[in-house]
């Protein structure tokens, strides 16, 4: 049960997770293009199979240790969507010689010509910059040509990524995000076939863009990751409901103060994050929930994060009657950040019934 577990600790609700997956799957069918889940969130095996939906698919991750992770765990097709560097590039080529199909990707001309190089075959995405202004380049330069001559026969295709649809506040701006990610991608992918190129992937996406999108011609696949999660960022852009929130700390109430609980979980345990402040409804560092995971304590959040502690400013109409010891869990502001303390999930389904134990890989 939830009210025996050790403090804090990662809380997962299988049933809200699958029903997020489901609800992306359904917006993409849609559109007609396939997802390729990011793994960067969830970096759980049990949460990838889940996101697949028992098809032999791909995802992307963020680090080697999670395409390591996944490769040994049967999945083949991976995408690393983090610039790569020389002695990262071995790493990889040591993957693909076991049997993976990792593809890596750039936008800098030295590695494309360290992966034309490479006597293993190793495989590239050129990076284009769609307005996040990150990294990429943009669809229309020489760079992008240079890149593709590099690299010939080793180019697979370009990939986008709209992280600044995250500065979105509406619907709309997300759709028009995501409207001029597809175009700068499909755009590049059309550059390049027109020059005798074989561009096999066009991949784009972001959770917001892949949810909100209107419009995918030219694209192959979509990536997403915390759209299995959610979070109360994605809550304020629209993307989630709160109780959409598969990923929780679980917390033991340590002390009171006058219109203050002070809890066990605090930067360490939940992030430092604080996504939330720019949006119409400040969370602090999470809103605090009850013990079934609803937001019985009102608009209660953790005001102050220190190492181990959090300190929860309480809502005057729904008091937290708890004592010391007592437990309540606390939604995050970005899962991704929250998660990365953690290494296991504590798998519920839908009540405080701990049904699984799920690992995580973390590191690089």
């Amino acid at each position: 049960m939830l009210a025996d577990l050790p403090t804090p600790c990662l809380v997962l609700d299988r049933t809200i997770l699958a029903r997020n997956i489901r609800g992306m799957a359904k917006a993409l069918e849609r559109l007609g293009v396939p997802l390729r889940p990011h793994m960067k969130t969830a970096k759980s095996i049990e949460v990838a199979r889940m996101a697949l939906q028992g098809q032999p698919g791909g995802i992307t991750v963020s680090t080697l240790a999670e395409a390591e992770y996944f490769f040994g765990h049967g999945i083949t097709d991976i995408l690393y969507a983090v610039g790569i560097t020389p002695q990262k590039l071995d790493r990889v080529a040591a993957l693909n010689a076991s049997g993976a199909r990792i593809i890596v990707l750039t936008d800098d001309p030295g590695m494309a010509d360290a992966i034309a190089a490479r006597p293993e075959p190793v495989r590239a995405l050129i990076e284009v910059d769609s307005g996040e202004a990150r990294g990429g380049v943009h669809p229309d330069s020489d760079l992008l040509m240079n890149l593709a001559a590099r690299l010939g026969p080793r180019l697979a295709g370009v990939m986008t990524h709209a992280g600044h649809s995250y500065a979105a506040r509406r619907v709309a701006e997300i759709a028009a995000i995501a409207e001029a990610e597809r175009g700068a991608v499909a755009h590049a992918a059309t550059r390049l076939r027109h020059a005798g190129h074989a561009v096999e992937i066009v991949s784009a996406g972001s959770s917001p863009t892949a949810r909100h999108a209107e419009n995918l011609a030219g694209v192959t696949e979509m990536r997403a990751g915390v759209y299995m999660f959610g979070d109360l960022f994605q809550a304020e852009i629209e993307t989630h409901a709160i109780d959409s929130i598969a990923v929780t700390v679980l917390a033991s109430v340590i002390g009171h103060r006058p219109g203050r609980v002070l809890v066990d979980a605090g930067g360490l345990a939940l992030s430092k994050d604080r996504s939330t402040e720019a949006t119409p409804h400040d969370y602090g560092y999470g809103l605090a929930l009850d013990l079934d995971g609803q937001p019985g304590y009102g608009n209660a959040t953790v005001v102050k994060a220190y190492q181990e502690h959090g300190v929860i400013a309480a809502d005057p109409s729904r008091p937290i009657d708890l004592p010391v010891g007592g437990k309540l869990r606390i939604a995050p502001n970005h899962t991704c950040m929250t998660a990365a303390a953690h290494d296991r999930y504590f798998v519920v389904d839908g009540d405080r019934q701990v049904v699984a134990v799920w690992h995580r890989v973390n590191g690089w």
